[in-house]
């Protein structure tokens, strides 16, 4: 097991670096400049030319790249172009927002998720079963925004029953402060992967009562709602563990749609401005974090994958 994860972190570090070399040549080969969208089309010649001395924009594309690596190599990520301030600052305080928008909505999807793909695999075939799976179907086919502007339309035009954007507020427990703000988000997200986390769950549960012990089990008279608790439920969230692991990067990403439609201050919306100012440090740093949680969610996601399941733990050779 040792062995394993030390040959998937070593992967991993050179799957970052790629990550970072691509995403560098990218973001600095594309239309547009970054001097004028930062001081303004009027700004002239000079402070164009003072701008891009300072952040040292005028150099090649190697130098520009290995001053960046020598920075993350000191542990900075460079200052933001446009707010003027680190950007491990401007990361640190929209970082938990998505921790807790994240977090909130991946148990509310398993909450629902998960009971409503063993009820479909139990009922597979009837009538519930194709009816929930059109609901799903549905919900994994929709687009972000149109589901968010309809959640809006319904529960804040309509009903007036929640708020259509987010607090504004700088610490995470000012999220809390009108919870009727935040839940819009939320339920966005969480019904987005309500639809693969039940697929995943419903085709599991199948797999796992054709297997032969659950027969036995059923021979010997052991009662449904017992077997299902104690045998298939534990067995059949192992695809689900998977998918929660590797949903880890959007605690870094964050929903960017989500959050540029409800306004709310996490590392989506911190990321999108970035993308329309052209300020490359927030760019690569969003980027960098990403590609690490990518590493990581994988990590946990075998991990455990071998303490729930000891079949599948990883030996070396």
């Amino acid at each position: 097991m040792t062995a394993y994860l030390i040959r998937r972190v070593g992967q991993a570090i050179l799957v970052v670096i790629g990550v970072m070399i691509l995403t560098f040549i990218l973001i600095h080969i594309e239309p547009g400049n970054v001097a004028r969208s930062v001081l303004g089309f009027r700004a002239t010649q000079a402070r164009v030319s003072l701008f891009n001395s300072t952040y040292g924009l005028n150099k090649s594309l190697p130098a520009q790249f290995w001053s960046y690596v020598d920075e993350i190599a000191h542990g900075n990520l460079g200052d933001s172009l446009y707010y003027q301030q680190p950007v491990t600052t401007l990361m640190g305080e929209r970082l938990p927002n998505d921790i807790v928008l994240v977090g909130l909505s991946t148990v509310l999807a398993l909450l629902i998720a998960i009971p409503m793909g063993v009820y479909q695999a139990v009922k597979r075939g009837g009538v519930a079963d194709n009816l929930l799976t059109g609901v799903s179907f549905t919900l994994y086919s929709m687009p972000t925004f149109f589901l968010a502007l309809l959640l809006i339309g319904l529960f804040c035009v309509q009903t007036h029953i929640f708020l259509p954007t987010a607090p504004q507020v700088q610490n995470w427990t000012g999220l809390f402060a009108d919870p009727r703000g935040i839940a819009l988000p939320v339920i966005t997200l969480a019904l987005l992967s309500v639809a693969g986390y039940s697929r995943y769950m419903r085709s599991s549960v199948i797999d796992t009562l054709a297997q032969d012990y659950l027969k036995v089990a059923r021979a010997k008279g052991l009662p449904q709602r017992l077997l299902l608790f104690r045998h298939v439920l534990r067995n059949s969230l192992l695809p689900i563990i998977t998918l929660v692991g590797l949903s880890l990067p959007a605690v870094v990403s964050g929903a960017v749609i989500s959050e540029d439609i409800f306004n709310f201050p996490g590392m989506g919306q911190l990321f999108f401005n970035a993308a329309t100012q052209h300020d490359f440090p927030i760019l690569l740093g969003s980027t960098l974090l990403v590609g690490v949680a990518t590493v990581i969610g994988n990590l946990a996601a075998d991990i455990a994958y071998g303490i729930l399941d000891p079949r599948v733990r990883h030996v070396s050779h």
